[in-house]
């Protein structure tokens, strides 16, 4: 029986009633309804080549229903993202090989011109993080994201046209506003799709993207001024911008194609309704909430927590020791080395990031646990600080300590796999984390340089890699402390973990071995929704406000 006192057009009293009806689904009534995805043979097992690829990639070990069922999701969730962030970063790399390719000389900067036009993209980010994802809990991600992408390639394509460094500026900070929406975004997308045990490499496969983008962006953009320096009265630096700017285009259109928005509201064509409230399930399962309406009383509610805080400790703190850029001021130092080995050494620090980030990921995914294997990616990070700031080391070490932190590098996908699953319980909040996040880094990062890595001090800086390996001890007791408080509120709140570890509410405490299942959304602001399921039958009390 129902019991209904809402507005039934309200998009949300919807979604809380689709809730209701897949979480009354009883376990024998599942292998019926979703016998297309569920494998019923619990003897399977993997032949000899999907056990030995399977320990490089959870499909291949999967049952053969629900390999294809996650092969779908990597095809277009993941596929896409990985293909928006690369274009993000070789757009956003641009003008740094525009500004040596001729458009120094060609517009007049001999002044702060290159710094400032970093400066004015950081601003424009720091001010559109934290509204963009605002935005998105009022706006589908499968229309803001694609659009912020569409009126970002169209900006970079204008850049060609400048004949100053205004419109520059202009311009970039636009960009930061638009751009500021995708990696805090996607990793919320993500996030809401997959399981622990497949999520962690996938978030760090879509954050490898920008290593990857950094190792090539050099070679792209070197044969597009070469192939194409002067073609129709151009020089070659605007036509790197054009270029970028076409590819972005049909990549930022195929969004709204590809991003499934969240499985409780997912209108996507290429997957069917089964499907869709099979992912529901299997989020519930995991015990991941649905997103909700944000509202001032939520927002304030979140930021009473100690967990947004909690997180942001260690997650700024990674941010901000990044000592990469630093490398090839040493390599130049040494006099030994041309142009191109200073440009290209590095690049195997990249490489390293993107070997290590997937394999500690799929241990991590393996292991079903994060905790130490974020401890192994700060170790690195400590380890190769620390032995730069001794400094006076023999040459191979030395070269080694540089590399050291790239291994490290794997830190950024496991933070995001940390944020998915630690603010499960909380959708908005999942996404809120990592644009405050990534805004109070960017704000951090806007003077932190100035201050430990001076330019005239370079390669051998006074306080530069003594404090960042202080402040990564800082950031390895962040991590502790928010395991600590995190088991602390487990037994104070009454939490429980689930089959996979995770922390729930007890009323949201789902086993595959009952027929009942209690939920809970909402708050005493914001309206209730409550779900009590009890063979078969359904009684749904939804709140006039929603």
């Amino acid at each position: 029986m129902a019991v209904i006192d809402a507005n039934p057009v309200e998009p949300l009293f919807h979604e809380a009633l689709r809730l209701a009806e897949i979480t009354s689904i009883r376990p024998e009534e599942r292998l019926v309804r979703f016998a297309e995805f569920i494998d019923t043979d619990a003897d399977f097992q993997p032949n000899k080549i999907g056990l030995f690829f399977g320990q490089f990639w959870d499909t291949f070990k999967k049952p053969p229903k629900e390999r294809k069922y996650v092969q779908k999701l990597d095809l277009f969730i993941l596929i896409y993202s990985l293909l928006s962030f690369l274009v993000k970063t070789l757009d956003n790399s641009n003008v740094s090989n525009a500004y040596v390719s001729g458009m120094k000389e060609d517009l007049h900067l001999y002044g702060q011109e290159r710094n400032l036009f970093t400066t004015f993209f950081n601003v424009g980010s720091i001010i559109g993080a934290v509204p963009s994802q605002v935005i998105l809990n009022r706006v589908r991600p499968s229309i803001w994201i694609p659009s912020c992408e569409v009126s970002w390639s169209v900006m970079v394509m204008i850049i060609a046209s400048t004949k100053g460094a205004k419109l520059i500026y202009g311009m970039r900070f636009l960009m930061g506003i638009t751009e500021s929406v995708a990696y805090p975004g996607f990793a919320l997308v993500l996030g809401s799709w997959y399981r622990p045990d497949e999520l962690a490499k996938r978030m760090t496969i879509y954050d490898g993207a920008w290593a990857i983008a950094n190792m090539f962006s050099g070679y792209i953009q070197a044969g597009v001024y070469t192939s194409m320096n002067g073609l129709g009265g151009l020089a070659g630096w605007r036509w790197l911008f054009i270029i970028d700017g076409l590819i972005g285009l049909p990549v930022a259109l195929l969004g709204y194609f590809a991003i499934p928005d969240f499985p409780i509201n997912s209108r996507v064509k290429w997957m069917s309704q089964a499907q869709k409230d099979y992912s529901v399930l299997r989020m519930l399962e995991v015990g991941r909430k649905p997103p909700r309406k944000l509202t001032l009383s939520r927002l304030g509610q979140m930021m009473k927590q100690w967990r947004p805080y909690g997180f942001m400790w260690p997650y700024i703190l990674f941010n901000i020791c990044d000592t990469s850029s630093y490398w090839n001021l040493w390599l130049k130092s040494l006099g030994i080395y041309s142009v191109q080995q200073i440009n290209l050494i590095p690049t195997g620090g990249y490489a390293c990031g993107l070997v290590s980030g997937y394999l500690i990921a799929n241990m991590s995914d393996r292991a079903g646990k994060r905790f130490p294997f974020l401890m192994l990616a700060v170790f690195f990070n400590f380890l190769g600080n620390l032995l730069l700031a001794i400094w006076n080391i023999p040459f191979g070490v030395k070269m080694f300590a540089f590399f050291l932190p790239e291994i490290g590098y794997p830190l950024w996908g496991l933070m995001l796999t940390w944020s998915a699953e630690t603010f499960q319980d909380d959708t908005e909040l999942r996404g809120l984390v990592v644009a405050m996040g990534n805004t109070m880094s960017s704000a951090m990062g806007a003077w932190f340089p100035l201050v430990a890595f001076p330019t005239p001090q370079a390669p051998m800086y006074k306080l530069g890699y003594k404090l960042v390996t202080g402040l990564t001890v800082l950031e390895a007791m962040g991590i502790v402390f928010f395991l600590i408080m995190s088991k602390r509120e487990l037994k104070t709140r009454g939490k429980k973990l689930n089959k996979f570890g995770l922390a729930v509410d007890i009323e949201d405490y789902r086993d595959n071995g009952t027929d009942e299942l209690s939920l809970e959304m909402g708050d005493e602001n914001a309206g209730k929704v409550d779900y009590h399921a009890k063979s078969g039958a359904v009684e749904i009390t939804v709140a006039e406000k929603l």
